[in-house]
């Protein structure tokens, strides 16, 4: 599991953790969009409350990834954005002991506050693509948009909660709400830390050290 506030770099590292180690990727907002497209029963579910506006219920959520994960394929798995407090880590430990599945590691993603509001609050993305860019890191060149005619460049839009006024309450909810559970996987004797400051090769390989699967040992 990846653990760390908006802006650590979760994503980036989860998806080349999945290309490198044939891993299945629990990112609960890909598996809510998957199953509402498919129209499963809990897809159904939680478009009613996607459409009501209200968030999905927890057990909805733990039920999704449990039919993923019951799915076949790779034996190892990624949880990515999911738990996010610690009731819902006690609903997901008890699914993971029935499924003979438990955690290996988590690895917490250290970042400073001051560092995160300087990567949240400059990150753009295009309508079209998907690809993100950041005006310090990754600044937009003026390319065509691979997903336009050839000659259209990208559109991009700052989303709702990257922007500067909303980024300190988004890190005050992951404070209040998400934080708790580095203590909480603390005392399970499953915590890593990994400081999320260093480059983003550095940050992989200290990723990459703590699992035991992996050629790092």
């Amino acid at each position: 599991m990846l653990l760390g506030p908006p802006g650590a770099g979760k994503g980036t590292q989860a998806e080349r953790l999945r290309a490198e180690f044939d891993l299945v990727h629990l990112a609960t907002g890909d598996l809510l969009r998957a199953a509402v497209a498919a129209g499963t029963d809990l897809g159904r579910e939680a478009k009613r409350f996607m459409d009501a506006g209200e968030l999905v219920p927890d057990a909805v959520v733990v039920g999704m990834i449990r039919e993923r994960l019951s799915a076949g394929g790779s034996a190892s798995f990624l949880l990515d954005g999911f738990p996010r407090s610690v009731p819902q880590a006690d609903a997901l430990d008890g699914m993971l002991a029935e499924l003979g599945m438990p955690l290996d590691a988590v690895v917490s993603i250290a970042v400073s506050r001051e560092e995160l509001v300087r990567r949240l609050a400059g990150r753009w993305i295009c309508r079209r693509c998907g690809r993100s860019f950041h005006e310090v890191f990754s600044p937009y060149g003026g390319e065509p948009c691979p997903s336009g005619d050839g000659t259209e460049p990208c559109d991009l839009y700052q989303r709702e909660d990257d922007r500067p006024e909303t980024v300190s309450n988004r890190l005050a909810v992951y404070e209040e709400q998400t934080a708790p559970l580095i203590d909480y996987y603390r005392a399970r004797g499953l915590l890593r830390e990994v400081d999320g400051e260093r480059t983003p090769d550095e940050v992989h390989d200290g990723i990459v050290a703590h699992i035991p699967a992996s050629p790092a040992g």
